[in-house]
């Protein structure tokens, strides 16, 4: 698969307007908005491009965020320091062109999101992820993201528990 794919920073040159998941939100996101809020510094964006024919195969955002203490499950915050939040990066939006599908590579895409936070410059604690959807949910849960309990739709992982998971 790594052979395949590239993942890069968007730009203006990588083309966005067929980019079709099958969520109409995901992809009015990123074919309309995300230009936005990368150029405002909301999010950084990094696409998947099939390398033989350069479409974007898929994309995911990242950005700096927090989450009160008292929203982090009582066995992972029982850990933290008594701080009011806990410094996390967030991935706002995932997605995969339906197109390449059954190649891995939304999976490929979060480990390269796990993997960018992790050896950032920047501290945090955890990563957190917005499910646009219970199958988000679940595709989160199956890489140890734990939902809040006043939130369900929004998954915590931290980052040292990441950095298990992506450690040959």
């Amino acid at each position: 698969m790594s052979a395949r794919f590239a993942i890069t920073p968007l730009t203006k040159a990588h083309k966005r307007a067929d980019f079709t998941c099958g969520n109409d939100r995901i992809d009015n996101y990123f074919r309309e908005t995300v230009s936005q809020d990368v150029k405002r510094r909301f999010a950084t964006c990094f696409v998947a491009v099939e390398i033989a024919s350069e479409r974007v195969a898929g994309f995911y955002t990242l950005s700096s965020s927090n989450v009160p203490l008292i929203d982090v499950p009582a066995l992972l915050a029982k850990k933290l320091p008594r701080y009011p939040t806990v410094p996390a990066v967030l991935i706002g939006w995932l997605g995969r062109h339906r197109d390449f599908a059954g190649l891995g590579l939304g999976e490929a895409l979060l480990y390269d999101a796990v993997k960018t936070v992790a050896s950032g410059q920047i501290g945090a604690h955890a990563i957190f992820a917005d499910a646009i959807d219970d199958q988000a949910v679940a595709f989160y849960a199956a890489f140890g993201f734990v939902p809040l309990a006043e939130r369900p739709r929004t998954l915590y992982l931290p980052v040292a528990t990441a950095l298990a998971l992506i450690s040959p």
